[in-house]
């Protein structure tokens, strides 16, 4: 079983594209029942984050099947191929493996070391498994995964320092906010991101949250924790007259937040600054926003520049990771070849079982006829030797004819043959 990966993430696509190549939950299940049905392909996991879109397969061997789901993603999104050949990546195998590992422990997130990406990709994986979607080919590589990802987080210090996206939302705030606890907050969503963003507002002295959601008992339950309001979504436009800061993160497939909401919140504060956060993908908030006066807006590319100074105090930590990664790697392929060989040790073995029992069986044939036993178990004996030997002869004169001496060396070895020289 071969495995392939092919994505797009923060470093190689715009927050534009990445929305179009996003798979809402919705969509999940009827992307891994056709990506199953192409040509060879068995096993499939689809992680889709804000930062990334990532399609693990496992697959019967084939040169071009990474084409082929390229081709696919493109369809299944509505896009041109040359979108995806420009910003898209493919791995095989082992490096399928060490990515995955990587992704799992953070260290190929926006975000060095964050450990969102983690849940999120146990997630993905849960899913698959319900659809019925992985097998052991899969299987065995994400829960792999997921034991290194526990011991870089055991081992390390990759995930000391508070650096996240929602901590960089918050950073940026108070880059532009001289007093966060003065200022009126809405959030709009009530997923982990904004839990994690209304926390660390909250450390800062922030106390007038509004938390907007579709569900108010959703918005409710993740104000209260704070002291705040929950809303829902309907109820935006009205609070936004008051809001300072606006931070959003949902899986809405289309914008909560158009420009002439803003403008005409902004009128109504008599243009008293905004600053406008979105962190979803697909964004939130119209990009035409941001050619507000007095809107200030980011999206989660922009936060990119805010994350380097956490980073560079997680980066020791990184390269102790990448070690841990690169030993559960080797510990993964050394695994896998193991498993190869039972497979091929069975076959070997049955195939010896059909031939003692088929030269058995005409032993005691001969036996029951009144042959002598001493001719019967020579030529049992004989039968053994001929057709336990026969495919093995074959195939080392083929490969003597083809000058392949390494084959005839590996021969050598497995039967503890004298060299040549000997």
């Amino acid at each position: 079983m071969a495995l392939i990966l092919i994505g797009i993430n923060h470093t190689t696509a715009t927050v534009a594209l990445r929305e179009k190549v996003a798979f809402p939950p919705e969509v999940v299940q009827r992307a891994l029942a056709e990506l199953c049905q192409i040509d060879s392909i068995n096993e499939a996991v689809i992680v889709s984050t804000c930062n990334r879109t990532e399609l693990y397969l496992g697959c019967e061997s084939d040169q071009r099947q990474s084409e082929k789901v390229i081709d696919w993603l493109a369809r299944f999104h509505g896009l041109e191929r040359q979108e995806l050949d420009t910003s898209s990546y493919a791995f095989e195998d082992a490096e399928v493996v060490r990515h995955l590992m990587k992704v799992s422990c953070g260290l190929d997130s926006m975000v060095l070391g964050e450990p969102q990406i983690l849940g999120q990709i146990k997630s993905a994986f849960a899913v698959s498994k319900e659809f019925d979607a992985v097998g052991p080919a899969l299987g065995r590589v994400f829960q792999d995964s997921f034991s290194i990802a526990k011991q870089v987080r055991t081992q390390t210090a990759i995930g000391q320092n508070p650096v996240s996206v929602a901590y960089a939302a918050v950073t940026l705030s108070e880059r532009i906010f001289s007093n966060l606890a003065s200022l009126n907050v809405l959030l709009i969503g009530a997923g982990k991101t904004i839990e994690l963003v209304v926390t660390h507002l909250y450390d800062r002295g922030v106390r007038n949250i509004v938390v907007a959601n579709r569900t108010l008992d959703n918005a409710l339950d993740m104000a209260g924790k704070f002291g705040g309001h929950g809303v829902l979504l309907s109820d935006i436009p009205e609070r936004l007259v008051e809001a300072d800061i606006v931070v959003s993160s949902t899986n809405s497939q289309l914008p909560l937040l158009g420009k002439g909401t803003v403008e005409s919140a902004l009128r109504k504060r008599k243009h008293k600054p905004m600053l406008l956060v979105d962190l979803a993908v697909p964004r939130d908030i119209e990009a035409e926003v941001g050619e507000i006066p007095d809107a200030y807006l980011y999206s989660i590319d922009d936060i990119a520049e805010v994350i380097e100074d956490g980073v560079k105090s997680r980066e020791e930590a990184a390269a102790e990771a990448k070690k841990i990664i690169e030993e559960g790697v080797r510990e993964h392929l050394k695994q896998q070849r193991a498993l190869n060989a039972v497979a091929t040790l069975r076959a070997f073995r049955e195939n010896a079982d059909s031939i003692r029992e088929s030269e058995l069986q005409r032993a005691l044939k001969s036996l029951e006829k009144g042959e002598a036993p001493e001719a019967v178990v020579s030529a049992l004996a004989r039968g053994l030797t001929n057709k336990l030997i026969h495919a093995p002869s074959v195939q080392m004169k083929k490969a003597s004819a083809e000058g392949r001496d390494e084959f005839l060396l590996l021969i050598r070895e497995l039967y503890e043959l004298e060299s040549e020289s000997d």
